[in-house]
């Protein structure tokens, strides 16, 4: 497939001032839709942190096995990224203001109604289902949509910042959660997260507009003469778009070599990680509160990380940055289990510090890749790109409960994430599209030149 649609990847490198179309402006519209996103990611993350809390208080309460937990947290993950391209698709036909409104109320309700459950499906109906549809709308695929449309200059830098709301609602909410489960049970962490996506509703009724074209202006550094109309909307079904990009996209290796590695990055993070941190260190002794700490400073450290991933995206070429990433994530993984004690040390602090700069360090260089080789498909293309990574996270998610059931302990799954990730690092390096040089004014925010085909 050739490369089209070079106009929104090159345009990541223009700097200028956004156009001015009703005045001057001190602060660019561009800026407060990215701060509600920011916002809506964090309300719709302290789901992301109740699995790990949660798996324990629920195992002793009901004594449920550890894979059944871990399947409504596999069937979850699912749909969280089945939900993404149709979710995209939605928000072509729809708009972003009133998917996003309805998802939120989702994600609360299903986070809402486990208080009263008492059979495993009901946990899977309301964790797996309802929870994974209103998180799907709200996964990286938004971030894609938002900053395709609002923001040419600083493209990457803001990817990377959106897609670091999600460590940060980890940071906030984690050890929040985790002192609440254990002093106040665990029904009353499933109350505050379902408070916290409830909460973000008002803002994003007021400020996540759907177009630069609403408020009668361009994107954020778009060039001179650019016009202030948006595209027309799509016309058909919003699951029929999805599934015809997805027809289409399928035909290019590009695509399968970046669903295959971002399959691999859900594994390692959500799935494995995100899911089974805190029972593993619990095998070991250490309290869930401490366990639950470490885990959020990986949220703090993430936020740097991606963060810098994003202005490295701006800079250099994204198949090397996630071939790096992988590499560096499986020898971290390898490391893990000889790390597990009874007690906070400071070979644990720094797997911490190392894994967290990496945890979805993936995603700028993921996303530019797809805007690159799909255009303005991008974001449906990478929500598809996003459900490989959210299939990945729940074969992890169930995988390694399973593991735990059968063999006592998590170490084989620690190691088979680690192979997985040496396994991701050779797929990105496969993607293959020119280069220019990292210092050449006309290089896109994908590392190619605007004339090769991808495969």
């Amino acid at each position: 497939m050739s490369i089209t649609d070079r106009h929104s990847a090159s345009d990541d490198t223009v700097q200028g001032p956004p156009l001015p179309s009703a005045g001057p402006r001190r602060i660019h519209p561009a800026w407060w839709v990215a701060v509600v996103t920011f916002l809506t990611i964090i309300g719709a993350a302290g789901f992301r942190s109740t699995p790990g809390v949660l798996m324990t208080p629920l195992h002793d309460e009901f004594g449920w096995p550890m894979g059944v937990i871990g399947g409504a947290v596999s069937v979850n993950l699912v749909l969280f990224g089945l939900a993404a391209p149709f979710s995209a698709a939605l928000m072509e036909r729809l708009g972003i203001q009133r998917v996003i409104a309805v998802a939120l109320v989702l994600v609360s309700v299903g986070s809402l109604l486990p208080i009263w459950m008492t059979q495993s499906w009901q946990l899977v109906l309301c964790w797996g289902i309802v929870v994974g549809m209103g998180t799907g709308a709200m996964s990286m695929g938004l971030v894609a949509t938002v900053t395709g449309r609002w923001f040419v200059a600083r493209r990457g830098l803001v990817t990377g910042i959106l897609t670091a709301a999600g460590a940060t609602g980890q940071l906030v909410f984690l050890p929040f959660l985790a002192w609440l489960a254990a002093h106040h049970g665990w029904r009353s962490a499933a109350i505050a997260t379902s408070a916290a996506a409830l909460t973000v509703v008002p803002l994003v009724l007021w400020k996540l507009h759907d177009h630069p074209s609403v408020l009668g202006i361009t994107a954020y550094g778009a060039p001179a003469g650019t016009p202030v109309a948006r595209p027309p909307r799509p016309t058909g079904h919003p699951a029929r778009l999805a599934v015809d990009t997805l027809r289409h996209a399928a035909r290019t290796k590009v695509f399968w070599l970046l669903a295959g590695s971002f399959a691999v990055c859900g594994a390692s993070t959500n799935g494995l990680v995100g899911t089974h941190f805190i029972p593993a260190a619990h095998d070991h002794g250490m309290p869930t509160t401490t366990a639950a700490g470490l885990l959020a400073l990986v949220g703090v450290f993430d936020v740097v990380g991606t963060i810098f991933s994003g202005w490295l995206t701006d800079r250099v070429d994204p198949r090397i940055l996630l071939a790096a990433y992988y590499s560096l994530r499986a020898g971290s993984l390898f490391l893990l289990p000889s790390l597990f004690s009874d007690s906070m040390h400071v070979n644990m602090l720094a797997f911490v510090l190392f894994y967290g700069l990496d945890w979805v360090a993936t995603v700028p260089p993921t996303i530019a890749l797809c805007r690159s080789a799909y255009g303005e498909k991008a974001p449906i293309v990478f929500g598809w790109v996003f459900a490989s990574h959210q299939l990945g996270a729940a074969a992890a998610a169930l995988g390694a409960g399973l593991v735990r059931d059968h063999l006592g302990a998590y170490t084989l799954a620690w190691y088979v994430a680690g192979a997985l990730c040496l396994a991701a690092a050779v797929m990105c390096v496969a993607i293959t599209t020119a280069r220019l040089s990292d210092a050449s004014p006309r290089r896109t925010d994908s590392g190619a030149e605007a004339a090769p085909a991808a495969q």
